[in-house]
């Protein structure tokens, strides 16, 4: 099993930034892939970005430019830069991670327990 902890969710107003973080533990050998979704009230959830072991990283268009997601493999940590934060960045961010590539439609069997960010003036 592979054990997923966020951090550094909060409050933060539009244009603003703010860096998540993910600690990853356990059977760390199961996971190539480790990535971060996110989702609104009332809304499905959403993949945001995503990241090999490697480092090749890829996002979605709706945060490309504005976000940057990046890995520290020896500590087992992933981030996520977000900058120009918009009200519609709203949403719990979640932690993934995979054997398998993520993707929009095909998030991992590990999660976190998710971190709150909220853009509002």
């Amino acid at each position: 099993q592979v054990q997923l902890v966020e951090s550094g969710g909060g409050l933060v107003q539009p244009g603003g930034s703010l860096r998540l973080s993910c600690a990853a533990s356990g059977s760390i050998f199961l996971v190539n892939d480790m990535g971060w979704y996110r989702q609104a009230p009332g809304k499905q959830r959403e993949w945001v970005a995503a990241i090999t072991r490697g480092g090749s990283a890829r996002s979605a268009d709706s945060v490309k430019g504005r976000f940057t997601i990046s890995r520290d493999t020896p500590k087992n940590m992933v981030y996520l830069q977000m900058s120009s934060l918009k009200p519609e960045d709203t949403a719990v961010y979640y932690c993934n991670a995979d054997r398998f590539a993520l993707g929009p439609d095909r998030p991992g069997p590990y999660w976190g327990q998710g971190t709150q960010v909220t853009v509002s003036s």
